[in-house]
């Protein structure tokens, strides 16, 4: 049980990791770098978690 919550703990950061670099870089075209790495990082962890739960649902079956 354990392993599987930091599992989704780490998940969910590199979710964030990744669409705040995304996020970044989308940003920094039109000038907005960190607003754009916020909202990545927001939108990473949300699908990052939404993938946990799918994984999590999937080895209970």
């Amino acid at each position: 049980m354990a392993g599987l919550l930091l599992i989704s703990s780490f998940a969910q950061a590199a979710g964030c990791l990744k669409g705040a670099v995304v996020g970044g870089v989308a940003g920094h075209l039109k000038h907005h770098a960190v607003i754009g790495a916020m909202a990545g990082c927001a939108v990473g962890h949300h699908l990052a978690a939404q993938q946990a739960k799918k994984q999590q649902t999937s080895d209970a079956k």
